[in-house]
């Protein structure tokens, strides 16, 4: 099997599994990400959970990175290097946060409910994908 193809299906295999980590923990209902937020209303603290599961798991998989020499598929790890906080960092936290609260969605979460087939999704994965290009065209111009 060549190298390629099997990046491309080790990315599909995760994709799929994450896309139904969502789905089952309910990170896919605007609605239930929205009552997580609403710390001085309807707070449904259940969402921390999930949080805090995707923490651990996260926690164990960088463990287990920093002893091997390689990941499976590609000959070296890509994790970023800059560790600085700056202005770009802050307010793209910021807006990443008003996004997620205003719409209920972050991207995984809305890439997973466009098969779910919530419409009020498609305006949010729109408006997302052009948010991604208009970064990336004005970010690439900057000397």
């Amino acid at each position: 099997m060549n190298r390629n193809l099997r990046q491309s299906s080790a990315a599909l295999a995760s994709g799929i599994v994450f896309g139904f980590g969502l789905s089952l923990s309910g990170m896919v209902n605007p609605v239930r990400v929205q009552s997580f937020l609403d710390i001085f209303g309807a707070w449904d603290p259940s969402l921390a959970f999930v949080l805090g599961g995707a923490a651990i798991v996260t926690f164990i998989g960088m463990q287990a990175m920093k002893r091997m020499r390689h990941p499976a598929f590609d000959d070296s790890f890509h994790v970023p290097e800059k560790r600085e906080i700056d202005a770009p960092l802050v307010v793209g936290s910021a807006l990443f946060g008003l996004g997620w609260g205003i719409g209920g969605f972050c991207p995984g979460p809305a890439v997973t409910s466009l098969s779910v087939g919530l419409p009020q999704t498609v305006p949010f994965v729109v408006a997302m994908l052009v948010g991604m290009i208009l970064h990336d065209r004005v970010w690439n111009r900057r000397p």
